[in-house]
């Protein structure tokens, strides 16, 4: 901790100098200006608000020795309108700081007029009873009363001007040659809790029986809502450096918001008693419904996004139209669907589809309770996502009073084959498989392991718990290689295939590559869990022992657990399940030394 004090009292210094030096810039410009008889355009209304300064009056900093200019063109400003938005509220209202007294500090308040309407239990869920189009939404499309007011600024640039194209590129350019930006020359590295203009807004993690008791996620940047954020981070998880990209490039303004229209729910993911309290900390539970809890405010220029989104699907997979043929389940026409012909093949079967609800999840970090699921402070935690980041992320050690962060890492996907509401009823049989992408295997069938079989059973297991009234659930995490990374796990199987493949070295050759033999930290896994309302698994079709360490230590109960059949493990696979059983993962085989040591992988020489 006193580590951590001593970089932040350093960085306050040289942010400190950073002023000074602003200061002195600014006396210049002033100076320059009274000197000059010619008249100069104002600033654009549209910068960034810099930190401790007067946002009326941003310049463009000439360059001083020891400084360093960055040459950014302003932001482009969005279209002067009358129906709102983030300009519409300046030219109105000012700045946030006007705004956050009556309206945005007062979250606990009722949710606006034509904002999402609470129910009798006070969870801010609206309407249940959405039809087949999504008209009459489960949560309310409170999204269109938002785009009534503004908002979301307009989306791409307008194509640029073939009179403004300069040289074989055709990249935009300014007057003197240079690209344009779309940024204000000073950069804000970062910001401290003391300096003038910083007022974040409140949020109280697991707080409840509403989302507008706990706070709305900001982390945005642009325009005001740089001073009033409370969330390290970018949204989309790592997708956020190519979105980067497209701005860098001129395709995507840097003020740009989503349009929220009809992007809702398609059904109802209600609050249950895991989303308060401690239960889910590597996630927003509230992340789908910020279409209509903060419609009004969006409106108004805040940017608070949504993190989850919520839609229905037919999965179709070969394997199990090779199953549907067995008999292995029947063709309900409900969750079973024959698939029907294909013009290119008429009068071949095409097998069958699966019916299901399914969620995209984006990291949400609540710091301080991602550091205790670890067993670590949490002031280690941000250190070590600074240093390990490249120093991505400054705010982590300078911004102690902002507790979330939404990392650069990807994020996880929910199937739900069966009907989503009944996995809160502590009546109905769940059977869930937690599986981490294997793209090797998943996609491309790759036999060195048991992703891709194991996945299909659990599929197919979830479809049959389905067809008896059940529940399966698939939950997919985007943890490639043990979240070690495929570079990493491609670099294994090298050393393993030249060194005899062995069950006895199968962890070994892990950690020599990589320093741990596991990165996916599973006690953050069992969140999504307490997100569907899950307190029972009768059917747990995984064999990892740290999967089901942190499921049953969440407080879940497991009732079965279920490896892979062993006609579905492919020949070169038997290293890894070998040497997984001999380790502590659940079996019904013994597995000694001996056999470990016998198990041997296929040479690359080898066809079989």
């Amino acid at each position: 901790m006193a580590e951590l004090q001593q970089v932040l009292e350093l960085l306050k210094k040289l942010d400190a100098r950073q002023e000074e030096l602003a200061a002195q810039i600014e006396t210049i410009k002033q100076n320059q200006l009274t000197s000059s008889s010619s008249s100069h355009p104002g600033p654009n209304p549209s910068t960034y608000p810099v930190i401790g300064s007067t946002p009326s009056t941003p310049t463009t900093p000439a360059h001083v020795p020891g400084t360093e200019s960055i040459p950014c063109s302003s932001i482009p400003s969005s279209p002067r309108t009358t129906s709102g938005g983030v300009e519409q509220l300046r030219l109105t209202r000012g700045s946030f700081s006007s705004l956050l007294p009556s309206s945005l500090l007062s979250l606990s308040s009722s949710p606006p007029n034509g904002s999402a309407t609470a129910t009798a239990t006070g969870t801010g869920v609206g309407n249940a009873n959405a039809d087949a189009n999504g008209t009459n939404t489960p949560y309310g499309n409170l999204s269109l009363e938002a785009a009534s007011h503004g908002a979301g600024a307009p989306g791409r640039l307008s194509p640029p001007n073939a009179s403004n194209h300069d040289g074989a590129d055709g990249k935009d350019k300014d007057k003197d040659g240079k690209k344009k930006g779309g940024y204000p020359s000073r950069v804000v590295l970062t910001t401290y809790p003391s300096q003038a203009g910083i007022n974040p807004i409140p949020i109280n993690w697991g707080a409840g029986p509403t989302a507008r008791e706990r706070g709305p996620v900001v982390c945005s940047r642009i325009k005001s809502n740089l001073l009033i954020r409370n969330s390290i981070g970018a949204h989309s998880g790592s997708y956020s450096i190519y979105r980067a990209l497209s701005i860098a490039m001129g395709q995507l303004r840097t003020d740009w918001r989503p349009d929220l229209t009809n992007t809702h729910p398609p059904f109802v993911l209600p609050p249950t008693e895991g989303w308060f309290g401690d239960k889910i900390v590597s996630f927003d539970p509230w992340g789908a419904m910020s279409q209509e809890i903060w419609a009004k405010e969006y409106a108004e220029g805040l940017d608070v996004r949504p993190t989850i989104s919520q839609t229905k699907a037919h999965i179709k997979i070969e394997e199990l139209d090779v199953l549907a043929r067995k008999g292995e389940f029947p063709i309900d026409g409900d969750i079973v669907i024959k698939s029907p012909e294909l013009a290119a093949f008429p009068g071949v079967d095409q097998g069958v589809e699966v019916n299901t609800y399914k969620a995209a999840v984006d990291p949400v970090w609540y710091l301080p309770g991602v550091a205790a699921r670890l067993g670590i402070d949490e002031s280690i935690l941000r250190r070590a996502l600074f240093e390990d980041t490249g120093g991505m992320y400054p705010e982590l050690l300078t911004r102690p009073d902002i507790k979330i962060f939404l990392p650069p890492i990807g994020g996880m996907t929910i199937y739900i084959i069966g009907d989503p509401a009944k996995l809160q009823d502590p009546s109905t049989e769940v059977t869930c498989r937690p599986h981490d992408s294997c793209s090797g295997s998943d996609v491309f069938g790759s036999d060195i392991c048991t992703c891709r079989p194991y996945l299909i059973f659990g599929i197919s297991e979830a479809i049959k718990c389905a067809q008896r009234g059940g529940v399966g659930v698939i939950v997919y995490l985007q943890r490639e290689g043990r979240s070690l990374g495929e570079v990493i796990k491609y670099m294994v199987y090298n050393r393993r295939k030249r060194g005899g493949d062995s069950a006895a070295e199968y962890f070994d050759n892990t950690e020599r590559v990589a320093g741990v033999k596991d990165a996916r930290h599973q006690v953050l896994m069992p969140d999504v869990l307490h997100f569907l309302g899950i307190k029972r698994i009768d059917n747990l079709i995984s064999m990892s022992n740290m999967k089901y360490d942190a499921i049953v230590g969440s407080g879940i109960e497991v009732v079965n657990r279920y490896e892979i059949p062993d006609e579905l493990i492919p020949a070169d696979g038997r290293v890894e399940i070998d040497a997984k059983i001999q380790s502590g993962y659940f079996s019904k085989k013994q597995v000694t030394d001996e056999i470990v040591r016998a198990t041997k992988g296929r040479d690359w020489g080898e066809s079989s």
